[in-house]
């Protein structure tokens, strides 16, 4: 069996010793809305003080779920590497409600197919993934992810950890300066 030639770039931002984790599901509100924060709470603790790491945290419930995961990172494995990836969540982030399903459970995207979620990224991201996405063994990236979430008890998106303690009472809702302060006490 031939291994095709790929690289996933991790979705680590920052160089510091402290790491923030931070465990996404793309088309989740309350994902979209921590996401959103990250790049601010980089900039003002300081790359040199944080690492900051997406962790992909697939959900059934959210029915595009593992087709925008693998997206993402088959984004991670372009030449942009993981900025091409967060275009990708940028992307999805800004028009959640095109690849989510009303209620979890019916609306227009019912007669939506995989093929027709990847060109709306693609459009929306201005990168071409189709061939990305259908490297054979991306799955072993995307189990990485799977496998590192439920190896740490996380079930739910957005979950936070600090230096590999889940914070289970960090939320969305908080202001990027209490984020920092959890980070980095003065």
């Amino acid at each position: 069996m031939q291994k095709s030639e790929w690289r996933a770039d991790p979705l680590t931002w920052g160089t510091g010793a402290k790491i923030f984790e931070v465990f996404l599901e793309p088309t989740c509100p309350y994902s979209v809305r921590a996401f959103r924060k990250l790049d601010e709470l980089l900039a003002v603790s300081g790359e040199d003080n944080i690492s900051i790491k997406i962790r992909l945290q697939s959900q059934p419930w959210h029915m595009f779920s593992g087709v925008i995961v693998r997206c993402i990172l088959a984004a991670s494995t372009l030449e942009a590497g993981k900025e091409a990836a967060k275009a990708v969540l940028s992307a999805v982030g800004d028009h959640r409600e095109e690849f989510e399903f009303t209620s979890h459970c019916g609306g227009p995207n019912l007669d939506a197919t995989p093929n027709d979620i990847i060109k709306r990224i693609e459009n929306y991201s201005g990168l071409a993934l189709a061939d990305a996405f259908a490297i054979p063994d991306l799955d072993r990236e995307i189990k990485w992810h799977s496998r590192y979430a439920r190896q740490n008890g996380i079930h739910v998106s957005p979950t936070f950890m600090i230096d590999g303690i889940v914070q289970a009472d960090m939320s969305s809702g908080d202001d990027v300066s209490a984020w920092r302060e959890r980070l980095l006490p003065r």
